[in-house]
């Protein structure tokens, strides 16, 4: 098959290239390099079957169709506190853009949208029948509306202009090739950890977060792609972790000597994260095979690669 990535040199938009190509199908990615890395895809440029095109999906592309599939991975996740109208514009304008090219080519459309559509979730653990209960004023607003704008657009397409929508709700995803800067909790925990600094926990660290390896997620994306699955699922691992246990657990498999340092808690920042992934199992037939201690330790190994290259 044909397949576009947008946000293709980003973490996670990089290690499903590298799956697709790999499966033999031919992939044209897009990515503004504004927080994707030009490292993550040099080994597939140049492949006969690897294309990257710099660009925004905000502004107009010229992409020479068709594709079979288009997967929307672009959007700032970290740096939407520092961008929210970057992080905005890409969910309404980006995404509008795509399902049009998705509608012209009868291309199946999986969005990337994200746990964060439920904000303080009133059920535990969260369900995709959840409608979710978020504020459009606090600052995380700039990510969580944008992934609940988006849903809503693409469902219109899927209904008027009968786009193949698939809706991909994500739970904290990790494993190399975040960033060192990426501000999510792992790799912070990590890149503080090993050098010897402090790590910092948020309020009590007793709010809890759920993380899925990334091949696990590449996966779940892949199997979603391929069936008609109508509706949102969720994808993450239902293994729920407190914030500070994860931080020692970091200390512990990376060696490190840091200590654990106290900062405020965010206003909006939700006491519990844990993904309800029956619809993925039953539907899919998906699970997370790969345990936090394995993760953890692939995703520190990665960490200290990097930091001997530079």
């Amino acid at each position: 098959m044909r397949t576009l990535i947008t946000g293709a040199a980003g973490f996670l938009g990089s290690h499903l290239a590298d799956r697709l190509v790999a499966d033999g199908h031919e992939v044209v990615g897009l990515d503004d390099f504004s927080s994707g890395r030009w490292e993550n895809v040099t080994h597939l440029v140049g492949g006969d079957r690897f294309h990257l095109i710099k660009a925004d999906v905000v502004e107009p592309v010229q992409v020479k169709g068709p594709f079979e599939r288009i997967f929307h991975l672009a959007s700032p996740v970290s740096g939407h506190l520092e961008r929210p109208i970057e992080t905005l514009r890409t969910a309404a304008e980006g995404t509008r853009r795509l399902l049009d090219l998705a509608a012209d080519g009868r291309a199946v459309f999986v969005l990337a949208s994200s746990s964060e559509v439920y904000g303080a979730p009133a059920v535990h653990p969260q369900v995709e029948t959840d409608p979710g209960r978020v504020s459009p004023v606090v600052p995380r607003a700039s990510y969580s509306e944008a992934k609940r704008f988006a849903e809503a657009l693409a469902s219109a397409y899927q209904r008027a202009r009968g786009v193949p929508v698939r809706i991909a709700r994500i739970f904290n995803t990790y494993g190399p090739r975040m960033r060192p800067d990426d501000k999510r909790v792992i790799p912070t925990f990590i890149t503080q950890a090993l050098s010897g600094r402090p790590l910092p926990v948020f309020g009590t660290g007793r709010q809890t977060r759920s993380f899925c390896y990334v091949s696990d997620m590449v996966e779940a994306l892949v199997r979603l792609a391929e069936t008609d699955l109508a509706g949102p699922v969720n994808l993450g691992n239902p293994d729920e972790v407190a914030v500070v246990d994860l931080a020692r657990e970091i200390l512990e498999l990376s060696g490190s000597s840091s200590s654990l340092t106290a900062s405020p808690l965010p206003a909006d920042d939700p006491p519990r994260r844990r993904p309800d992934v029956t619809r993925a199992l039953r539907l899919l037939g998906w699970r997370p095979v790969v345990s936090r201690r394995d993760g953890l330790e692939r995703t520190i190994a990665h960490f200290r690669d990097e930091e001997k290259v530079e």
